[in-house]
């Protein structure tokens, strides 16, 4: 009684405005219209302030990548905010064969540095200073940061990208009344993207990922495992790029993947706010409908081959151990996903979480311990992982072996009734407030059309979720959670090397 007064309420505050009189679902308020050329753009109406937020998902990431383009999809969401004929440039026509030429130095700079110690130095040095020079003359049509620069004076906040495994997302909001500037500068960003200072953004990704992971033991950690757990599927390599990679991606190649999945049949457009659905589909066909359609994007054949045993990896760095144990785990249309969602929860959400309670708590073998599922991507098979940092004197073994027991706890005792109410209760929460922003409700939108081909899944999965009992925990765990199915890595510091003295 208590949850369903909990989902009534938290309900009636998500989907309702102050001035309702009843309490219509979602379903009955998200308007879905398909374009001409593949986009689906998905609508709803909150009148509640005259602001407007959008979310422009593609379905495009790191798992559309393979050996030798790796970190291809960041580097273009970096370069989607360079512009495109008409923003962030002077005169686009006579930029253009200065861009080629950039290129063609560029493709002579690589193709003489793989010649390895037969390169020719003379030359390198050569082919550098006449790039450097064509470089500057390409600076000098840039307009710096005008794509921001434009949103700002129209009072745009909270412009940004992100790029992971499954797709690539870019959201802004802004006042409702400047939707017709918003849809006329995205619209062209998407058929008319121009991929200008590419070679010095490829530098600030190569610098990212620096920060961010070759010196970043947490980053080291979490490539080495991820590169553990999947050998053969795309799920394996780093979205950020390998550095040799970055280091000899071309213009052309980032131009071809462009094309490839950045079309409109690979995007989902969702726009909540102070809006009018009717006015807003005539302006997005208007805008974004003169777009022409591209071919399919190719699908992602590569499944992960069942591991024939437990992988394990050790990495050396000077810092304080830490501990990813992951366990391979089905994609999110498949019915145990929901199943992961509260394992997650029961292990790791907050100081009463299991994990929490007795590694951190009472054994104090840990200084911090989580649990998080869809690692490192949601749409297709991926993992559930428990990571822990260790308190010392106590090893990473120690606090293995502690998770493991927490595990087969999962296994053999059923989780009681009022443990489980709490959990369902802290997650359904989550997911409310989740949706309480026009933001945020455009973000769920978003993504649940792109993953699962159905943002409904923001309400079937709530009441998939609800529906989880002890039995179906216990059942999961024990499928699950076996040495033979798991994947371990350790971060270490190195070992010092003793020197023999000479006599």
């Amino acid at each position: 009684m208590a949850r369903r007064l909990l989902l009534s309420l938290l309900c009636l505050v998500v989907f309702t405005g102050p001035s309702s009189a009843a309490a219509p679902g979602l379903e009955e308020r998200v308007v879905e219209h398909h374009l001409a050329n593949g986009l689906t753009l998905l609508l709803m109406e909150r009148h509640q302030a005259p602001i407007v937020a959008v979310n422009l998902t593609y379905k495009v990431g790191g798992v559309q990548e393979h050996n030798g383009i790796t970190g291809v999809a960041h580097l273009y969401e970096h370069m989607a905010f360079k512009g495109s004929r008409t923003i962030g440039v002077t005169d686009a026509d006579k930029e253009r064969p200065v861009l080629e030429e950039l290129d063609r130095l560029a493709e002579a700079i690589t193709a003489e540095k793989a010649k390895g110690p037969a390169a020719d130095q003379a030359r390198l040095t050569d082919l550098h200073r006449q790039f450097a020079a064509v470089e500057a003359k390409a600076d000098t049509f840039v307009v710096p940061s005008e794509l921001a620069t434009l949103y700002q004076r129209h009072g745009g906040v909270g412009l940004n990208a992100t790029t992971g495994k499954d797709m690539t997302r870019y959201f802004l909001s802004f006042p409702s009344n400047r939707l017709p500037l918003w849809a006329a500068v995205e619209s062209d960003r998407m058929a008319n993207g121009v991929l200008r200072e590419f070679y010095k953004e490829k530098n600030v990704v190569l610098e990212e990922r620096r920060q961010r992971t070759d010196n970043s033991p947490g980053g080291r950690l979490s490539e080495a495992f991820t590169a553990a757990a999947f050998e053969a599927h795309p799920y394996g390599l780093p979205v950020i790029g390998w550095p040799s990679d970055l280091d000899a991606l071309g213009r052309a190649q980032t131009e071809a993947f462009f094309r490839t999945y950045y079309g409109p049949a690979n995007a989902v457009l969702a726009i909540v706010g102070d809006i009018n659905s009717k006015d807003v589909i005539a302006l997005v066909e208007q805008t974004f409908g003169r777009i022409p359609p591209r071919p399919p994007s190719p699908p992602v054949v590569t499944t992960e081959p069942a591991s024939p045993g437990e992988r394990r990896a050790e990495v050396e760095y000077a810092a304080e151990p830490q501990i990813l144990i992951g366990f391979h785990k089905p994609g999110t249309s498949h019915p145990d996903d929901e199943v992961f969602d509260v394992i997650e929860a029961l292990l790791s959400d907050g100081r009463t979480s299991r994990l929490h309670k007795r590694l951190v708590q009472e054994k104090q073998l840990a200084t911090t311990v989580s649990a998080f599922s869809d690692y490192p991507g949601a749409k297709y098979p991926n993992l559930f992982v428990v990571g822990a940092t260790p308190r010392a004197p106590h090893t990473a073994a120690e606090v293995e072996q502690a998770v493991y027991e927490e595990l087969d706890r999962l296994k053999k005792e059923p989780v009681a009734p009022r443990e489980l109410e709490k959990i369902l209760n802290q997650i359904d929460a989550g997911q409310v407030r989740a949706l309480r922003s026009n933001s945020g409700m455009a973000s769920q939108l978003g993504y649940f059309q792109a993953v699962n081909g159905d943002w409904r899944e923001v309400v079937k999965r709530r009441d998939r979720i609800a529906k989880v009992g002890p039995e179906d925990i216990r059942r999961v765990a024990a499928r699950y959670f076996t040495k033979n199915n798991r994947v371990v890595a350790t971060l270490v510091r190195p070992v010092k090397q003793e020197t023999e003295s000479k006599p």
